[in-house]
């Protein structure tokens, strides 16, 4: 498959025959996720070893959660996109991503979490397994070309 230019000024991609096309801003929605997840999670580790008030950080992840939820919305949306090439790499990412939150899991059981904070922890690692392949695969698909 051939590649398209980098963005243009306008925030669409231009393909070989100069047409621009517009994408939804999934890497944008995905990236305001994570940093949504990455300040809940902020939050609980300042408040250990005491008590830990899971209020912000599960709104913080519900945030997460909604913003991820419209990324893959518009992404499912997207015309022109090569979904082959998303499809190929998204699949191994999240294979990898997987057992990165895997172990993470594993890592915050050893480590005393339980109940309530742990659950949070849980589903957000999730959606952090769910959000960096579909960054990386997003962006690799964005510059294919649909194929004919």
């Amino acid at each position: 498959m051939s590649q398209v230019s980098a963005p243009g000024r306008d925030g669409g991609d231009r393909g070989s025959g100069g047409v621009t096309r517009r994408l939804p801003p999934v890497t944008e929605l995905c990236i305001g996720s994570l940093a949504l997840m990455l300040a809940g999670g902020v939050f609980i580790a300042a408040n250990l070893p005491g008590a830990v008030p899971l209020g912000p950080p599960a709104g913080l992840l519900v945030g997460g959660g909604i913003l991820t939820a419209l990324a893959m919305g518009l992404l499912a949306k997207a015309r022109p996109f090569s979904f082959k090439t998303f499809f190929q790499v998204v699949r191994w990412a999240l294979l990898a991503y997987l057992v990165i939150s895997g172990l993470l899991a594993y890592v915050f059981i050893r480590d005393g979490a339980r109940g309530p904070m742990l659950v949070v922890l849980v589903a957000t690692l999730l959606l952090f397994a769910v959000d960096v392949p579909t960054v990386i695969a997003f962006t690799v698909a964005r510059h294919q070309e649909e194929p004919g």
